[in-house]
């Protein structure tokens, strides 16, 4: 091994463990990272940024742009106690209507920013209806990382997948989607056995939701026009971004800019309404992951894993599936896809295998993967700590008697699907 190859893995390592421990903020973690690959002289600054993904840092500030504007229009806040009304209060309906929008918005909207705003209006809804919030917010966790699998930009790891295999937003729906609807069908069904046949409200709190007036939640109605219009043709863009010659960076970009132009909202607030340490988080860890790409690590790590399933596709594709579910469900699932990608793409130049089927065994066992363990997706954390914060505590063994099981079930799922399609 040459120092370099030292050098590059000895730096992934810390910064890895860095972020596990939680000691050291993620972002500060990668970022050093990366300053200590251009001072021990692994990478130039040139050669680092030809690492960063420029594709998937669009998206993310985009849409992040995007849906910071949206937000201020009261949207959300109305399709909640709006879907609250059409199921006349009853929760077990309530649980299930809000498992569905809190899956739909996730496969187009950040999963953080999809609890943040599911998350307060379900502990409201719940109050009102005497119930404990804690069931809900458990299948909302479930739906958000299910939701964010299914599309192009419903997770940072299919951002990446999407952007460095050149796979489109009309793939992820084609391979992903479909997956995802059998998986959320089943986990209701789950929800209902688990959950919803021991629920008993009065009938004067489910009069209560039914008297909420959804037209208070519109705080802006003009924006709220115009953020539908642009929902609407955002995703007819992201659709079609292949077709029109466009990343799907510049759709997003382009979504923000509109909206920031007709929105009439304050631009320095929606700006530093961004996650920049999530930004940060990423440039730096595609430089640390490049470190090792650079040295010829991933190369070797490629050339193992064929080593090990003969090139055999389909127990390759398995091996992925698996151990980026259960890696997912304890680590942070973005290093893990950031070190797997530059690694499949080794496979196909040194196997000249047919990658494809790993692309969705990857996207697929790493987002559902969240799932697992409540520190699985940074929207288990969000949410769960909402729960905290308004006296209904969601512990890490209480999500794990519920959250392991559901993860392995969707998984079989999943693998299920993979077989059916590529076996």
């Amino acid at each position: 091994m040459s120092p370099n190859e030292i050098i590059s893995i000895v730096i992934f390592l810390a910064v890895m463990a860095a972020i596990i421990s939680e000691k050291v903020h993620r972002a500060a973690a990668s970022i050093a990272g990366a300053v200590l690959l251009l001072v021990t002289h692994v990478l130039t600054v040139e050669s680092a940024m030809e690492h960063v993904d420029v594709n998937t840092i669009g998206v993310l500030v985009g849409m992040m742009l995007f849906v910071a504007v949206v937000k201020n229009s009261g949207l959300f806040e109305y399709i909640a106690i709006k879907s609250a009304k059409l199921t006349h209060g009853r929760p077990w309906a309530i649980m299930a209507v809000f498992t569905i929008i809190t899956a739909v918005l996730s496969a187009f909207l950040d999963n953080v920013t999809t609890v943040l705003l599911v998350g307060p209006m379900t502990i409201a809804i719940t109050s009102i209806l005497k119930v404990n919030p804690v069931p809900f917010l458990m299948t909302q966790i479930l739906a958000s990382n299910m939701g964010g699998t299914a599309t192009l930009i419903g997770d940072p790891p299919n951002i990446m997948i999407g952007s460095e295999a050149g796979l489109s937003f009309a793939d992820f729906i084609i391979n992903t989607a479909p997956v995802v609807v059998v998986i959320l069908a089943v986990s209701l069904l789950c929800f209902y056995f688990m959950f919803g046949r021991k629920m008993q409200v009065e009938d004067s709190a489910m009069k209560a939701v039914m008297e909420l007036d959804e037209r208070r939640a519109i705080k802006n109605k003009p924006l709220m026009i115009k953020s539908i219009v642009m929902i609407v043709l955002v995703v007819i863009g992201f659709v079609f971004h292949a077709s029109l010659g466009m990343e799907s960076c510049t759709i997003a970009l382009l979504a923000a800019v509109i909206m920031l132009l007709i929105g009439k909202q304050d631009t320095e607030e929606i700006i530093l309404g961004v996650e920049w340490s999530t930004i940060l988080f990423f440039i730096g860890l595609f430089i640390v992951v490049g470190g090792m790409e650079e040295t010829g690590v991933i190369d070797q790590l490629a050339n193992l894993l064929i080593g090990m399933t003969n090139g055999n596709l389909v127990l390759t594709m398995l091996i992925i599936l698996w151990i980026s579910a259960v890696v997912s469900a304890f680590l942070d699932n973005i290093p893990f896809v950031a070190t797997l990608i530059p690694m499949i793409l080794a496979i196909q130049s040194e196997g000249g295998m047919d990658v494809a089927p790993l692309w969705w065994a990857l996207s697929l066992g790493a987002c559902l993967g969240g799932n697992g363990t409540l520190i699985g997706a940074s929207a288990n954390v969000v949410l769960s700590g909402i729960s905290n914060k308004n006296g209904y505590p969601i512990t890490f063994m209480s999500y794990l008697k519920v959250g392991f099981p559901m993860m392995i079930l969707s998984v079989v799922i999943a693998m299920g699907c993979l077989l059916l399609r590529f076996a």
